[in-house]
């Protein structure tokens, strides 16, 4: 009998406001930034997620991501198309000239899934956008959001710790 497809497959999404992706490789950080380049962006806001090595005073060996990724690629898109929609025009196109401006280029948002060794990326967020303000603000409530919200849960391992006593958790990190 074959056994049941796993939930946790790698996964992207293209939508108008960026990229969401879910994948089991190495997450390229400068391709990724590339992906929101555009030249009407004067900023580039990058948020670097990477598995640090201690946590509560406990030695992490690695992390381990799932997600049930059919669900989790769309929840992450709609947090893009949120962003996007929450920051419609910046406080300079305003003055500048009083018309509805889009504040938001373009987004992309990488997590990664199985086995994130210490020092590596487990999450990367790029948002362009004409001023640096929104490109901030967005980058931050991508982050939050996808934490509280995407559907992806890790595992952390300790040292000196059996494996099986690792427990998976909301990925909600700290």
């Amino acid at each position: 009998m074959a056994a049941a497809p796993c939930a946790s497959v790698a996964a992207r999404l293209d939508i108008p406001e960026g990229i969401c992706a879910l994948s089991y490789d190495a997450l390229d950080t400068q391709a990724i930034i590339q992906s929101v380049a555009d030249d009407g962006a004067g900023a580039t806001a990058v948020f670097i997620g990477t598995t640090r090595n201690s946590f509560k005073g406990k030695v992490v060996t690695r992390l381990d991501y799932q997600a049930y990724s059919k669900l989790a690629i769309k929840t992450m898109a709609d947090i893009l198309r949120d962003a996007h929609s929450r920051y419609t025009r910046s406080d300079h196109q305003a003055a500048d000239s009083g018309a509805h401006a889009t504040a938001l280029i373009r987004s992309a948002v990488h997590h990664r899934l199985g086995t994130v060794p210490v020092g590596e990326p487990s999450i990367v967020i790029a948002v362009s956008s004409p001023h640096r303000k929104e490109a901030f603000m967005a980058c931050e409530l991508i982050l939050e959001e996808v934490k509280l919200k995407a559907q992806i849960w890790k595992r952390e391992f300790y040292e000196g710790e059996r494996e099986e006593e690792a427990e998976w958790k909301a990925n909600v990190g700290h």
